[in-house]
């Protein structure tokens, strides 16, 4: 959940997505749901010479098992609260199992 949270703070973001297909896309991040399926717009393919057939797609949904990673802006990640975001899931985890 931690991951999802987080990625619902950084909408309207430049992310770039890597696929396990090896696949990279930069795009802005419209949106994510619980599943971590992202949509993002105004897409760039940055590995185009193996994949010219997608020179021509500008949007893209991308299924969250298919991703491998997301990178993310420097400026857009607050390290801060991811840490303190951490600490509560995992006390609540704890908790849970008790």
């Amino acid at each position: 959940m931690l991951l999802y949270s987080f990625l619902k703070t950084i909408t309207e973001k430049e992310i770039v997505i890597e696929l396990k297909n090896d696949l990279k896309i930069r795009g802005t991040l419209k949106s994510v749901d619980q599943f971590h399926n992202i949509r993002i717009d105004d897409i760039q393919i940055m590995n185009l010479d193996q994949y010219p057939h997608l020179a021509a797609v500008k949007s893209l949904f991308v299924r969250g098992p298919s991703i491998r990673y997301v990178y993310l802006p420097k400026e857009a990640v607050d390290v801060d609260l991811l840490q303190e975001a951490s600490r509560r899931e995992a006390l609540n985890a704890k908790i849970m199992a008790n």
